[in-house]
Order: structure tokens, then sequence, then C-alpha cells
């Protein structure tokens, strides 16, 4: 029977360290940390910083010199079983001759799911589970894909005291600071999509990119900006409209924007508007997206905090500002009860101010 130790968990949580420098890097691989140890010495330290490269296990050997015999290794996900674009890590381990593993979590893909663990365990290296909250929070998005088959989804919300995310005439930049426009870069940093409306698109001109020059340098991918623009009016002249762009219409699957040239953005046509939500989730994690943000104006935030589906969300990020807007503003989600008792309750599960603005973490319950 394996033995746990106090260092156990302090040395997967020092991997789960390493495993947040590849979180913006990897997708659509989860983010993973390695340390290794001999004799109470670390000598190999690695993550994985992007898929198709290597694990985070293979870089700590490599940095360990290549000498691991004998050697406890902490990883914050059960290493891989089978081989795909890397070798399987389970297996690397078993020939570097490593006396014993101790896991921060399962994976949950299928061709690994105990697999990892079995493997090592049959070549005779001890084995741990922990299944640390930390760790399995590490990978939510990489889990809900495998097992949802749709995206973790993580709503973002600006709005005054008064619940109003804009003027009557739309004017909306800006309602909130600095400090929590440069979260939202961070936000978008973390996803692997970012979705908007076409009226958002209309009313601000945005880019929905990462801008911020110190996010950049750590090698950020660009997230995926979805438009969903059911009636495909949004002008060609809109910064959005450039590749790495998905437009999602219901103009029929040859539609096309008129004043843009070919190929400049991605189409996905669906059959009715408005888009069917699950369906547009389920398309994205088939493309490999784990975590998704919605960065959008009252309809489509309001379509999916709507009282009458499942919730589709899993995080809602909302910045309010210390600002009134009054009675001649736009809502901050388009949607009507019938009855109190209809609506969606959450948790506040984290609360900060950043600059003069109050930020909420929610998840529902």
């Amino acid at each position: 029977m394996s033995s746990v130790y106090l260092s156990d968990t302090l040395f997967v949580r020092a991997a789960l360290e390493l495993a947040a420098h590849g979180r913006n890097t990897c997708a659509p691989n989860p983010p993973v940390g390695c340390i290794i140890v001999r004799q109470g010495e670390v000598i190999g330290r690695g993550y994985h910083k992007k898929a198709g490269e290597a694990h985070a296990e293979v870089n700590a050997i490599a940095d360990a010199g290549g000498d691991v015999a004998g050697a406890t290794v902490y990883v914050s996900l059960e290493p891989c079983a089978f081989v795909g674009r890397t070798p399987a890590c389970a297996q690397t381990l078993i020939d570097a001759g490593v006396a014993r593993v101790v896991v921060g979590a399962g994976d949950p893909h299928p061709q690994v799911a105990g697999k990892g663990a079995d493997m090592l365990r049959e070549a005779g290296i001890e084995v741990v589970m922990l299944e640390l909250a930390e760790a399995q929070s590490m990978i939510a998005g990489f889990v809900s894909r495998i097992m949802r088959k749709r995206p973790r989804v993580v709503l973002k919300s600006a709005s005054s005291l008064d619940g109003a995310v804009a003027l009557a005439s739309g004017q909306s930049q800006w309602i909130t600071g600095p400090q929590a426009r440069g979260q939202v870069q961070a936000l978008r940093a973390g996803c692997d999509a970012v979705i908007t409306g076409a009226g958002t698109v209309i009313a601000d001109n945005p880019q929905l990119n990462v801008r911020d020059p110190q996010l950049l340098m750590t090698g950020v991918q660009q997230p995926l900006r979805v438009v969903l623009d059911p009636k495909l009016r949004v002008p060609g002249s809109s910064q959005i409209l450039s590749p790495g762009t998905l437009v999602v219409h219901a103009k029929g699957s040859d539609a096309r924007y008129a004043d843009i040239p070919a190929g400049q953005v991605e189409y996905l046509a669906f059959e009715e508007d408005p888009i069917d939500l699950p369906l547009l989730l389920q398309a994205l994690a088939e493309r490999g997206c784990n975590n998704v943000l919605v960065e959008a104006g009252p309809a489509v935030l309001g379509s999916f905090l709507s009282p009458n589906k499942v919730p589709l969300w899993d995080e809602w990020v909302c910045f309010i500002a210390p600002k009134v807007l009054g009675s001649a503003s736009q809502t901050l989600a388009a949607f009507t009860l019938g009855d109190l008792a209809q609506a969606h309750a959450a948790n506040i599960v984290e609360r900060a101010m950043v600059g003069e603005d109050l930020c909420l973490r929610l998840v529902p319950q």
C-alpha cells in the first residue's frame, strides 16, 4: 500500500505552479507541471508548453540531465498511457527507472483514465493519487470538453451599480476602469475562444484579442473570436472580421459577407436564429476548445443566463463600477422572468476590488 507524506502535497502544489506557465499556450491539451526529487533534492522541473511538443515529464527529465533513476516524480496530472503526437509519458517514466510517482489528479481522457497509473504500478513503481482540488481546477476546461463534450464557459460582464452595461445610445466605453480591463486581457489569454454578438461588434467595433505586452511575451495563443451574427449584418469594416474569427450565422451553408474577401474569416452555418448555443459549444469542443469566454452584450449574455434552460455557464466574472446610469440604459442581460422562483441562483466564490471596481466570481448553484 502506498504511503502519503506531507511533502507529497507540497511538491504537487509546486508542480501546479509550473503547470500554470503553460495554461495559455498548451490547448487543446491540459496544463501539466512536473517536479523530480531524489534524496530530498529537486533535480528536475518541467511543464507542458505547447500541444505537439514535449510533455511536462519529458521536460523535467531533460532538466535533470536525463538521470532520474530511483527518483520520485511529482506530476499535476496522471501520466498519459498512449502514443499520440508524443510518446506515452507513463512508459517514459518506466524507461527512466523512477521509483515513485505522485499524481495531483487523474486524467479523464478515455485513453488514460487510470491506465497511466496502472502501467506504472505494473512496472513496480509506487503510485500515489492525491486528487487535489487545485489539480482538478487546473484542468477544469479539459475535463469539461472530454466529459461533457462542451468547453468550460466563463461569462464576463462589466456593469454599473444599477445593472446597466451601456446607455440607451449604446455608449459603453468605459464603465469600468483600466485595472478591470487589464484583468479582461488575462481572461481572454486563458480561453481558447471568445464569443460575442453582432450587436456588440456593431456598437463597439472590438478586437477581442490579447494585446497586453506582458501576456504576449509569454507566447500566448490568441483566442478564436466567435461572432454570433445570424443575419450576417456586421459591417465588413469591423476590426474583428480578420483571420482567426469564426462567424456563426443562420443564412444557409453558402452565405457569406458580400463586402469582405473570400477566406478572410471562417463561417459556421446553423439552421435557426437564434443560434443553438448547446450545438455551438459542442462544435467548439470538437475544435479543441477547453475554455470559452463570453464577452457580449445583453442579448447574447441573456441567452446564456436564460432561466428556460439548463445553465450553460460555469463561472461568471462580474465587474461592477461605482456608477449609476439610470433608467435610459441597457440592462445587463436581455431576458424576462414570469416568477422570481424561475431565476437561476449563483454562489459568490470570490470578491475583490480591482481598482475602483468590485469584481465578483460566481458559479451556478
